[in-house]
């Protein structure tokens, strides 16, 4: 018969085991995900130091992922510079560079399972039948659902390639973000039906994040407020495809005296090797980390934002980093 202090024990070694088990599943994994279609800029470092400071900051992991699913609109030597340019600001990771081009399998199978359940159906409808008949939506036309209920022996009258785009419900999809705090999107009304795999065989974004963050166990997703919007897709994708929902936190971002985002398209300046330390303290200041005391490497920068990082701090508004003139 076993005595009270060896069941006490074997509780506690019992508990003990669940604790690591459950904390080995659950530890925080974040990411930094850019996209090979331009080079790093001051908007991307914001990104890169506030996502790595958070994942460091809680003891966790940071993996980095080339999002190069677009390759008419990549870059010829974007992916080797945006590589090159995280290692000169002194980032480090965990694991190897994933790249979504070598993860299609992933892709047709989470697709699979959503046609099995009936939750997508293929369109036939050009983009200009699509602009025509929809309405205006939060980010972009809400398509009209005329392809959602027909048999699709009656679908496509030729050997037209169809998109594949996800039935989504009537309802709002409501999540509470780090940064901003609470957000609701009516998917129905806002979005409506999207498109999941493109007529030209291209993945779609909202599909392909979704799936790379639930297979590389991502828990914490540090990004820009310019994807706070595609965030109830991405969760309703989530509860589709039977995944836990990670924590998000949209930061604010950098705007241009004209209040343009900082991106390829308003000439955003790539980021200068040469110039890392004080390009990083100009993102430190952003977020609102005391200033750092003077370093002999970039890494060094990092490490005080790590020790210093505050998410509460950051703030939900976007930041202007030109001088507007008076």
């Amino acid at each position: 018969m076993i005595g009270f202090t060896d069941f006490t024990e074997c509780n506690v070694i019992q508990i003990t085991l669940f604790y690591l088990i459950y904390r080995k599943r659950r530890m925080y994994i974040g990411r930094f995900a850019p996209s090979p279609t331009g080079l790093l800029h001051i908007g991307s470092l914001l990104t890169a130091v506030a996502s790595y400071a958070d994942a460091r900051t809680h003891g966790g992991r940071w993996l980095v992922r080339m999002e190069d699913l677009d390759p008419p609109r990549e870059i010829a030597g974007a992916a080797a510079n945006i590589v090159h340019t995280l290692e000169a600001f002194g980032f480090e990771w965990d694991d190897g560079i994933v790249c979504q081009s070598q993860r299609h399998d992933l892709y047709r199978e989470a697709l699979g399972y959503l046609k099995s359940h009936d939750l997508v159906y293929p369109c036939y409808c050009s983009r200009r039948e699509v602009q025509a008949n929809g309405h205006a939506g939060v980010d972009g036309v809400v398509y009209n659902r005329h392809c959602a209920n027909l048999p699709l022996e009656r679908a496509a009258p030729n050997t037209k390639i169809p998109a594949w785009r996800v039935r989504v419900p009537d309802t709002e999809v409501m999540f509470e973000d780090g940064i901003v705090g609470q957000y609701n999107q009516h998917l129905a009304r806002d979005i409506g039906d999207f498109v999941l795999l493109r007529a030209d065989s291209y993945w779609a974004y909202q599909l392909a994040v979704v799936v790379d963050d639930a297979k590389q166990g991502v828990t914490h997703i540090v990004r820009g407020q310019d994807l706070l919007i595609s965030t109830p897709r991405q969760i309703y994708l989530q509860r589709c495809l039977g995944y836990a929902e990670p924590h998000y936190a949209h930061l604010p971002l950098l705007v241009n005296k004209h209040g343009q985002k900082w991106s390829k398209q308003t000439l955003a300046p790539p980021l200068d090797v040469q110039k890392a330390e004080p390009l990083l303290r100009q993102v430190l200041g952003y977020l609102n980390i005391p200033p750092a005391p003077e370093v002999d490497k970039p890494r060094d920068l990092l490490a005080w934002a790590v020790k210093h990082w505050q998410m509460a701090r950051v703030p939900k508004q976007a930041v202007c980093t030109e001088l507007i003139p008076k």
